[in-house]
């Protein structure tokens, strides 16, 4: 898993409440077991036209927001099934941090395990936020995990709260399993000490 500091972008407004996994990756995407391609299926359903095309009015096409990392939601983002996919596809088309008001509880778990940053502000800044994706000048905000802070282009910061582990794990790139082996020499030991037990 690659390492996450910090990322500083502007937003993609994607302010509906209560975006389902199956909206994120529609499940007949599912059947892969690698991630390879599905960036190319995230919100596949509202990203294209029935012909295929690509749906102007969809904000994930929106030529000035290609380049942006960090995705506004709303209230509940990431209900519906515990697909780890729905994380996948979203770091896959570059998005690194979703900012809403509340997340499902199965979802958060999984983003932070794939490298995709959850992040809950209250209803005050959230309101900051979509003024800021609402503006034409695209302003940047920061989202740094070491100091767990998100910070708005007047230098206001906000805290977030993150899983101390998993804050752990993607500052160092590290998932479940690298931190297990990352205590090899300490298991050995404690292995070493109990057969001469």
């Amino acid at each position: 898993m690659a390492t996450f500091s910090s990322v500083q972008s502007h937003l993609i407004p994607l302010l509906a409440d209560d975006v389902d996994t199956d909206q994120i990756i529609p499940a007949r995407f599912l059947k892969v077991t690698t991630k390879e391609g599905l960036g190319d299926k995230l919100f596949s359903d509202w990203r294209y036209l029935p012909s295929g095309e690509n749906n102007p009015e969809f904000i994930l096409n929106h030529a000035d927001l290609q380049d942006a990392q960090i995705l506004l939601a709303g209230n509940n983002f990431g209900c519906g099934s515990s697909r780890e996919h729905a994380p996948w596809a979203l770091v896959a088309w570059g998005i690194r941090v979703v900012i809403a008001l509340s997340f499902a509880d199965i979802f958060r778990n999984n983003a932070l395990k794939n490298g995709l940053i959850p992040v809950v502000v209250d209803a005050e800044t959230h309101a900051k936020l979509i003024a800021l994706a609402q503006d034409q000048s695209h302003p940047k905000v920061t989202v740094d995990l070491n100091s767990q802070a998100l910070q708005l282009p007047d230098r206001s910061h906000h805290t977030f709260p993150v899983d101390s582990f998993a804050r752990h794990c993607l500052l160092n790139g590290i998932d479940e399993l690298g931190y297990i082996l990352s205590m090899e020499e300490q298991i050995k030991h404690y292995e070493a000490r109990c057969q001469t037990g």
